[in-house]
């Protein structure tokens, strides 16, 4: 029987989505039901990919008995408001990154599905920036006063997908066999011009590179340490003027003297690449390191080309999205209420260590206080 999937927000991400859906078998996936805040909008997108049911709130959505899963996708500022909509209905529920504002969110999501018995996982993505950006699945899409006044919206969107992808299951894969010997050096780039674009720079709707873009190379950091939380963390970065941080170097140390470096920006074009370095050789995910399609391994590359998409997309990569429906399906069926890729644990000390990050650097939330 296939995964019934419900999709909020009639954006260019949920249009990427529902392409990189059709890459995989129609009996094993279906996307059952579309909705946005204009019941007119969600008709025109149901039909345009084929949904055959489309809703003009979200409270429809939470209250449609016939789904297996909702993909959430909303400003960071709406995570945990309409995460817990879906959770407390007893919805399985994908969340877009980052999971919450703080780790405090963040724990209340995770009990919300514990206490629900639903599956909740949390996906990292990120798409180029354009004009007019969207908010994928759960709410905005463009579709929010705010977001349309400003012609921002955000569209965070290629998920944990990060951790779904051929070239990082080959990384933990190398790692286990200890192919480049002892671990002793990690480092992640992530850098994209973004200041033009109000949306990645106004603290009230969540901005600045940490959340945006940092998150893609501190969750690499912990995959590649398996979960591991850190013995001491140093951040330092340089704020706008509207309180957010422009760009963060981090540098952690791991138990048996073990360092990991990352720098983020939102002002400046970075390789966007990552390095695992060990006695016996290293590892390289060629950029996009949140999307790779390409790992040099002791100098040796191999390349893992994407399912090719059936009709145009608006961002990089994003047939690699149907890695990370495939993931949530076959949690489903096993009976699982998290990913073993990315598992709740690590989404919580992700937002810990966000949090520190943010205490260092100078960067506070209205809903740090809340």
């Amino acid at each position: 029987m296939a995964t019934r999937w419900g999709i909020c927000g009639a954006g260019k991400i949920s249009h990427d989505f529902s392409v990189a859906m059709k890459t995989l078998p129609p009996g094993d996936h279906q996307i059952a039901v579309i909705a946005s805040r204009s019941l007119e909008r969600s008709k025109e997108f149901a039909k345009k990919h084929g949904i055959p049911k489309a809703y003009g709130s979200y409270e429809e959505l939470a209250n449609d008995p016939d789904i297996d899963i909702v993909y959430l996708g909303v400003l960071h500022t709406e995570h945990w408001r309409v995460g817990l909509l879906f959770l407390k209905a007893g919805k399985n529920v994908l969340c877009e990154k980052p999971f919450a504002m703080n780790s405090r969110q963040v724990k209340d999501l995770v009990t919300a599905a514990k206490k629900n018995n639903v599956f909740l996982m949390e996906v990292r993505t990120h798409g180029r920036w354009r004009k007019w950006r969207t908010v994928v699945i759960n709410c905005c899409s463009g579709e929010t006063p705010l977001a349309m006044v400003l012609g921002c919206l955000f569209c965070p969107f290629q998920a944990i997908w990060s951790r779904c992808f051929p070239v990082h299951a080959e990384v933990r894969r190398l790692l286990a066999e200890e192919a480049v010997g002892e671990l002793k050096l990690v480092k992640a780039y992530f850098g994209s011009p973004q200041l033009h674009i109000p949306r990645s720079v106004e603290k009230e709707l969540g901005g600045g590179a940490l959340l945006d873009i940092g998150v893609y190379c501190l969750q690499f950091i912990l995959m590649v340490f398996n979960g591991e939380r850190p013995e001491s963390i140093q951040a330092t970065g340089v704020l706008l003027d509207s309180g957010v941080d422009e760009s963060v170097v981090v540098v952690m140390k791991f138990s048996r003297n073990r360092m990991a470096f990352c720098a983020f920006s939102i002002a400046a074009r970075l390789p966007n690449d990552a390095v695992i370095a060990g006695t016996k050789g290293s590892i390289k995910v060629l950029g996009p390191m949140h999307c790779p399609t390409t790992l040099v391994v002791n100098d040796k590359e191999m390349k893992y080309p994407l399912p090719e998409p059936c009709l145009p997309l608006n961002f990089t990569n994003s047939t690699g999205l149907c890695y990370e429906a495939e993931e949530v399906r076959q949690c489903l069926l096993k009976g699982l209420k998290e990913s073993p890729r990315m598992p709740l644990a690590d989404s919580v000390l992700l937002t810990e260590i966000m949090d520190e990050i943010r205490k260092q650097v100078g960067v506070a939330f209205s809903q740090d206080s809340q």
